[in-house]
């Protein structure tokens, strides 16, 4: 097949719907529900999918008595039937991430070994769960959290100490629930799918200590309010080893969505080659990396000869100097710096987007690019450089339409990227 700009940028957005619908929870929730309860079914829940994964609850056990509440984000609710949806504010916690905290809790306690608690958890439930440790406020929680999505510190490395300063995450949330079992179905966005990093694992034991997050506070030289400060001084963890009856299931992936996007390749035609779904690091210089790779790709058939897709997952990073005023995401910086790497090669282009329809706090979930983007940009009056020294991604795309805009996708198994080289 001969490659032209809008086959291309067709196929691309084929290929990253086919990777989120892989996750959707209408789709994947009923195979993987436990058998019924003789007691009390409690359904509880926290992430960017949570009142999805409920809804396709409701409907697949509408002979079971159940009853439930769960957190979403904010224009991610869905109404889902007995369960009760409250939405909360992602990536930074509000006041209503506190309540939904305090009535989740309220909700699984005085159970029996009889009883059965589903959790629905998913990406976002750190900020939308939120039970601050010690004596910190809301406004601490705040400021930790936004100095974690500033520093540049990977999802887990954000998790571990976002555990150490809450009373329902790492696994906290399971043990109040004791001695009833908690089974927890789990769409993943973390690379590697550790359970215990999803949403900060509420209803999972971590291995992660107080000393791992005191780590991980000095090397990024965090500015942590003072409360954080003295509860992570403290000799003795906040999570305590309380018994839990645990069983956890996970339903949606990276990688699954990555294969389902293999094979819209497949039926294109086109050979893929998947690097990971689980890859890391700072947004603009991965973008590097895969500028190198397609040239390889494009002038050596190494390591797969063109036409071909190249496919990859994870969660890149962007750290952010204090005073920056740039509106962008990761998938937004990666394409950004890809396109500056590539340089107007032929026959390249490339999609990237978080699978939840949001690149960090903007409107779109990434967007695409192609051979003559640097050209349209210059032409727009965005010099390319300078918006990725800015970190202002997201307003070069948006000068020149090639954003991605989904909208909440009401799942959520984190970034999907795709560069396809004719």
């Amino acid at each position: 097949m001969s490659w032209n700009d809008t086959s291309a940028r067709a196929t691309l957005r084929r290929i990253f719907n086919a990777a989120v619908a892989s996750a959707d929870p209408a789709k994947v929730v009923a195979a993987h529900l436990p058998e019924r309860p003789s007691g009390r079914c409690v359904v509880i829940g926290a992430g960017k999918a949570s009142a999805a994964m409920a809804a396709a609850l409701d409907t697949a056990w509408q002979d079971v008595d159940l009853s439930g509440i769960v957190v979403t984000r904010y224009g991610h609710a869905v109404s889902a039937g007995r369960i009760e949806i409250i939405e909360a504010a992602h990536p930074v916690p509000d006041a209503m991430s506190v309540e939904a905290a305090k009535r989740i809790l309220e909700s699984v306690r005085g159970l029996g070994p009889d009883d059965l608690v589903i959790a629905l958890i998913s990406g976002g439930g750190s900020s939308l769960l939120v039970s601050p440790a010690g004596g910190m406020t809301l406004a601490d929680k705040q400021a930790v959290n936004a100095a974690l999505l500033a520093s540049g510190a990977t999802i887990a490395e954000m998790n571990t100490v976002r555990k150490q300063l809450s009373t329902i995450k790492g696994g906290r949330l399971a043990q109040a629930a004791y001695p009833a079992k908690v089974v927890t179905l789990v769409i993943s966005d973390v690379p590697g799918d550790d359970p215990s990093e999803i949403a900060s694992g509420p209803t999972v034991p971590t291995q992660t200590t107080l000393e791992d997050a005191r780590e991980i506070v000095a090397r990024y030289k965090l500015d942590l309010p003072e409360a954080a400060q003295q509860v992570l001084a403290q000799k003795q963890s906040q999570i305590s080893p309380a018994p839990m009856n645990v069983d956890v299931r996970l339903i949606a992936s990276p990688s699954m969505a990555l294969a389902a996007a293999a094979e819209i390749c497949r039926q294109e035609g086109l050979p893929s080659i998947i690097l990971g779904d689980a890859l890391q690091g700072e947004a603009r210089e991965v973008g590097t990396v895969f500028a190198g790779i397609a040239q390889s790709v494009k002038s050596k058939g190494l390591p797969v000869s063109a036409p071909a897709v190249i496919l990859s997952g994870g969660e890149t990073s962007v750290s952010l100097p204090k005073g920056c005023t740039g509106r962008g995401g990761r998938n937004t910086e990666f394409l950004l710096s890809l396109a500056l790497g590539l340089n107007g090669l032929a026959s390249v282009w490339a999609i990237a987007g978080d699978t939840d329809g949001i690149d960090g706090v903007e409107d779109a979930a990434g967007a695409i690019i192609g051979p003559d983007t640097l050209v349209r940009l210059k032409q727009a009056g965005i010099a390319p450089r300078q918006a990725l020294a800015n970190h202002d991604s997201h307003t070069a795309f948006k000068a020149i339409g090639d954003l991605v805009v989904t909208g909440p996708t009401l799942t959520n198994v984190n970034d999907i990227r795709a560069i396809l080289i004719g």
